[in-house]
């Protein structure tokens, strides 16, 4: 039976060439990511351009959908890195400017990474499905660093401006967003839920247009109108005008 190209290696030694080799997989993948597209992302050929036979390709990466969840789970992690970051750098007590550092990070890196913003925040894969499992954890760490925000705007008094909406339609939203933990109103206030979520959906909606070219060539103008839409999208959650 063959062995693994590292298998002769010390232990030490074998975890570093399998690490090494997984991280020029991902690098290859992401570039045949931005050349082809997700959909036709092959196994076959990224082992072609890393010089290996695909059978040796196998034995780090089972098929094209693991390959697939390991793209996502490291684009998620590299967004919400940089987002972390340019929050660290902001005061605690400056709501707004925790805010703008976040929603600015996350711009600059989808347009710095737009076919791996694409891939996760963009069209579904036809024929992948992400296991929740080994996705969800690095998918929410954007979100969760939001929802604690959101919690200190309204600790600090801060009343979401939401339009009315009629109240089985709020709770069936609640439920949609918060699943089982839609029942613990005493951890979980719902307009800031639903303002929290219109926020972010506002946001990545206008890294989308952008990253995406739907809203024209705006030159110049798309920072400001980034500014604009962030603007009022913390509006929606803090209630200020």
């Amino acid at each position: 039976m063959d062995q693994p190209p590292d298998a002769a290696l010390p232990f030490g030694a074998r975890a570093r060439h399998r690490r090494a080799v997984e991280t020029e997989i991902l690098s290859v993948a992401r570039r045949h990511l931005a050349e082809t597209g997700a959909a036709a992302l092959s196994l076959r050929a990224v082992a072609r351009d890393m010089g290996l036979a695909p059978s040796a390709l196998y034995r780090y990466v089972e098929n094209r959908d693991e390959l697939l969840t390991r793209l996502i789970v490291a684009a998620f992690d590299a967004a919400a890195t940089e987002v972390e970051r340019a929050e660290s750098r902001i005061d605690p007590d400056d709501l707004p400017g925790r805010w703008r550092a976040m929603a600015h990070a996350l711009r600059a890196w989808a347009l710095a990474h737009p076919h791996e913003y694409a891939l996760v925040y963009g069209s579904p894969v036809p024929g992948y499905h992400a296991p929740g499992e080994l996705t969800t954890p690095s998918g929410t760490r954007v979100i969760a660093r939001l929802m604690a925000l959101y919690a200190d705007a309204a600790a600090a008094g801060a009343r979401p401006r939401l339009a009315p909406l009629a109240p089985d339609a709020r709770a069936a939203v609640v439920r949609a967003l918060l699943g089982d933990a839609s029942q613990e109103p005493t951890t979980f206030d719902p307009d800031l839920v639903l303002a929290g979520a219109t926020a972010w959906m506002l946001l990545l909606g206008t890294i989308s247009q952008e990253v995406f070219g739907h809203a024209g060539n705006l030159g110049s103008a798309a920072e400001p109108l980034f500014d604009a839409s962030i603007a009022q999208a913390w509006a929606i959650v803090t209630g200020e005008n």
